[in-house]
């Protein structure tokens, strides 16, 4: 500069030259309760049907999570996750795209959420984690004993931080129970109660309808590694769920991927699983190496089977000095009720992801570990599938959490995996 040039004079003319702004947005600095953008996760969101509006707007909730497209290979999905994120944002920069690797191939995306159907998410996750992304995923993460191992291992190979939709372990009357059997509290745990859907079993084929065209529903990326059959609206209005080629389980997984996981944490038992099932109509009795016994049951578990009130995916840990049964009403009950003497619960439904969501945002930042890791979902969805398997066969199973393997029983072990259709694979 000029001694005649003054730093005011210099600052217009540079920004007159670069097309800087003369005035900084304090949104672009992280004032006024707002997050800079370089510290901002971008997120594209994969599958946006009811559920995944409900897991979207936990995130959008979040100042430092910053969606930039969204994915679905349903036009009307598309367009109302858009309308979410801009009225969130503020402007109208949220992308579209029926084409999911689209999404995973921008390199200005650091993570993706997938709620995509049952058939999709592992290996939407798995393309995703060798895209070099952080995958928050729906469950069940995996429909097959197979899939549960090829995508823990992919997550691990190619190190990103993974976040099951079990939520939850981050819910606080969940957390609690749980701390109460591992802490001791209980005694020394002897049974474990995990409540399931209703399970069924569907190989037949819906009545064949016109497909729309490829705008308003693509039918073969709706369909991706799921064996082909013809289009029915009805597949794509939620009534996939009990036809085996779409899901994981008999359904089992719909509430066990939940409940059974609480059960793994409560005892501790991350990275193993019970070692026999034996199924008694929709009961299925299981039991770990230690002897401790899992209970995988419709509905509650005290009052002569009936809810206590006590919502949706309710839990039971039994120990020989107390029991303590939670479920997604926010609520709580223990015997003694002195376990629970100046417990402070809050009151976040089960169904809320929105801590689950921030632990997995936490975890971006910090490369920590998600309380869903890929590792712990792993197990407990092993555990699911064998269970599953006992019922599908109906009869009793043992199983080798070593080799993650029904031993000599052919019939069983065929069932731990399925083909998946070409091209889309991971």
């Amino acid at each position: 500069m000029t001694p005649t040039t003054t730093r005011r004079s210099f600052l217009k003319t540079a920004a007159a030259t670069l097309g800087m702004p003369m005035i900084i947005p304090a949104s672009a600095l992280g004032r006024d309760g707002t997050v800079a953008p370089s510290n901002r996760i971008a997120l594209g969101a994969i599958g946006i049907g009811p559920r995944g509006r409900v897991v979207l707007e936990a995130f959008l909730k979040q100042p430092d999570a910053q969606f930039v497209t969204v994915c679905d290979v349903q036009q009307a999905n598309r367009r109302t996750a858009k309308l979410m994120v801009d009225r969130s944002s503020r402007n109208e920069d949220c992308g579209t795209t029926a084409e999911m690797l689209e999404v995973l191939g921008r390199a200005d995306i650091d993570a993706v959420l997938i709620a995509t159907g049952d058939r999709w998410h592992a290996v939407g996750s798995m393309l995703a984690a060798k895209a070099g992304k952080d995958v928050y995923s729906e469950k069940p993460c995996a429909i097959t004993m197979a899939e549960c191992a090829e995508l823990d291992d992919t997550v691990q190979r190619y190190g990103r931080v993974f976040q099951a939709g079990t939520q939850r372990r981050n819910v606080a009357n969940f957390r609690y129970a749980i701390e109460l059997a591992r802490s001791g509290r209980l005694g020394r745990i002897h049974t474990v109660h995990a409540s399931i859907y209703h399970l069924e079993e569907s190989h037949a084929w819906l009545p064949a309808e016109s497909e729309p065209t490829p705008a308003e529903v693509d039918w073969d990326r709706w369909l991706g590694p799921a064996p082909w059959r013809p289009y029915n609206v009805a597949y794509v209005r939620g009534g996939w769920r009990g036809h085996y080629d779409f899901e994981a389980g008999a359904r089992l997984l719909d509430w066990g991927a939940h409940t059974v996981d609480l059960c793994q944490c409560a005892l501790g038992v991350d990275g193993t699983t019970p070692v026999e099932f034996e199924p008694d109509g929709e009961t299925i009795y299981a039991r770990y190496a230690n002897g401790v016994k899992l209970v995988l049951r419709l509905g509650g578990f005290s009052g002569e089977g009936k809810w206590l009130g006590l919502g949706t995916c309710p839990v039971r840990f039994e120990g020989d000095q107390g029991w303590v049964e939670v479920g997604d009403f926010a609520k709580i009950v223990a015997e003694p009720a002195s376990l629970l003497a100046g417990s402070e619960l809050g009151g976040m439904a089960g169904t809320d992801p929105t801590a689950h969501v921030r632990d997995f945002l936490d975890c971006v930042k910090s490369r920590g570990t998600t309380a869903s890791n890929s590792a712990a979902t792993r197990s407990s969805h092993l555990a699911c599938h064998a269970a599953a398997i006992s019922w599908q066969l109906g009869r009793k199973v043992t199983f080798d959490p070593i080799t993650e393997s029904f031993g000599t029983d052919e019939p069983a072990n065929r069932l731990r995996r399925r083909a998946r259709r070409a091209p889309w694979h991971a």
